[in-house]
């Protein structure tokens, strides 16, 4: 029998089983419904990707370039393609909901550190959706009417939390909806590049010029500290293994699917914007892509496209709070946080005050920084967890598990831990200190949970019958 260990709150756990419901994390037995399928869980990893980054960030990553934006692109995706390699042989071994948090106690067996990684991927997520509202409030929206940046933010925010308390089911539908409309609008961006190509409106020669007084290497590490922002969202995927068919299997070529698409479709839309608009023009917007459509052919107007790339930037923060929310009400399951955490409505069956809580933070954080700030917070907290994941896979080779599963080569996890390292090194001191004072929130919470439940050997809150959980089904629904 695996040993047992104690979180907070004194109930002994298999360490095996911590943060996994209980349960056997190599199991694919699971209470939630298994109704992704393989296209459903490509649209969502997707739709996770693109999630707006590229329609806010564009314009911000010339800014560390020159033209050449396709180099911080391409070494981000280069990033992003090591870590999913750990991820996807996690997701495949431990095929069940929990994410990081579950490996890193799978790996470590020890609670505190687990939270922290839980809790840095939740703020990781509001950051996220704190970072595209002040993108939704930018240029794309005063094309329509011009108003403050950070009220229209925040009314983003309070919209979305709406939207997030009706229910699951309301959230990934329009999810799906968004998701075709944003990757309409990138290939839209693509259209205009590849006419404006045609008929010799482009400077072919600007998307290889650098940055003035910089090198090739130095604008590649500059530049994919804020591309990689574009290309995050995989790693939320994981987070739906147990409602996933046949994840061991599906799991890996989606994740590398999905991120090479998204890939191909990033370096297009970057060359071409650069060949189409001075990089002058591309760094004074935070809505670049307008740009494009603007001084490049076929006389789209602006407010269609606009109104694209407010649905993109909203879809993003959408998901990011919703899997906020998931995630802080899941630790309140696991007793890791305080138990109001996991308070359900008992009509709408959603995690109130956990929402009430994620939107509140991702208010503050509108309110405290800017679309650069938010971004490189975003990336940094992400980066600190993945080089703990990149570590995990390479401790879990000794926990070997019955059923067959995909593994990379140990170089992978290695490699993957020194790009993040490396990339973490252009992180300014006012990103850390802003990670770091929310890192320290989470801190909190953790100790005030332990003392309030410290010497409790009662039920997890939400475990007994007559509690509702968050969006379940009832056993008799039909599938």
């Amino acid at each position: 029998m695996a040993s047992r260990r104690q979180p907070p709150g004194g109930i002994p756990v298999p360490a095996d089983a911590a943060l996994a419901g209980g349960v056997d994390p190599t199991s694919e037995d699971t209470r939630l419904r298994r109704v992704i399928t393989p296209k459903l869980l490509l649209l969502f990893v997707l739709g996770d990707i693109l999630g707006g980054g590229i329609y806010a960030l564009v314009g911000e990553v010339s800014l560390e370039t020159g033209g050449a934006i396709w180099v911080a692109f391409t070494l981000a995706l280069l990033m992003a393609l090591f870590t999913a390699g750990s991820y996807a042989e996690l997701v495949s071994k431990y095929p069940r909901a929990g994410g990081a948090a579950l490996y890193t106690q799978r790996a470590f067996g020890h609670p505190f550190v687990s939270f922290m990684v839980a809790f840095a991927v939740m703020a990781s997520g509001i950051t996220s959706a704190a970072t595209l509202a002040r993108g939704f409030g930018g240029d794309y929206f005063s094309v329509f009417i011009d108003v403050e940046i950070v009220a229209v933010a925040i009314g983003l925010l309070i919209l979305i939390a709406l939207v997030n308390f009706r229910g699951i089911a309301e959230s990934v539908k329009i999810n799906v909806g968004f998701t075709l409309v944003e990757i309409g609008g990138l290939l839209l961006i693509i259209l205009i590049c590849a006419v404006a190509f045609l008929q010799g409106d482009t400077d072919n020669s600007r998307p290889f010029e650098i940055k003035e007084g910089s090198t090739l290497v130095g604008i590649a590490v500059a530049g994919a500290a804020v591309a990689f922002y574009a290309l995050i969202g995989f790693e939320d995927a994981v987070n739906v293994a147990e409602e996933t068919q046949n994840p061991r299997r599906v799991f890996p070529p989606i994740l590398f699917g999905a991120i090479a698409i998204a890939g191909v479709i990033y370096l297009l839309v970057t060359i071409g914007a650069s060949a189409v608009v001075p990089t002058a023009d591309l760094g004074s917007s935070d809505a670049a892509l307008i740009e494009v459509v603007n001084q490049g052919p076929l006389g789209i107007n602006e407010k269609v496209f606009s109104a694209i790339g407010l649905l993109a930037l909203s879809n993003g923060a959408l998901i990011n709070m919703i899997m906020a929310s998931r995630l802080l009400y899941g630790m309140s399951e696991e007793r890791v946080v305080p138990a109001p955490f996991g308070l359900v409505h008992p009509e709408r069956r959603t995690p109130w005050f956990a929402i009430i809580f994620t939107t509140a933070l991702g208010i503050i954080l509108v309110l405290t920084g800017d679309l650069g700030d938010l971004a490189d917070t975003t990336v940094a907290l992400l980066l600190v967890v993945f080089i703990i994941v990149n570590v995990v896979v390479l401790v879990l080779r000794r926990d070997p598990v019955e059923h067959d599963h995909f593994q990379v080569p140990s170089v992978v996890p290695v490699i993957g831990i020194g790009i993040s390292m490396g990339v973490l090194t252009q992180t300014e001191g006012e990103t850390f200190q802003r990670a770091g004072m929310i890192l320290a929130l989470g801190l909190v919470i953790y100790v005030v949970n332990w003392l309030l439940v410290r010497g409790d050997d009662g039920p997890p809150p939400g475990t007994s019958d007559a509690t509702p959980r968050a969006d379940d089904t009832p056993p008799s629904a039909s599938a």
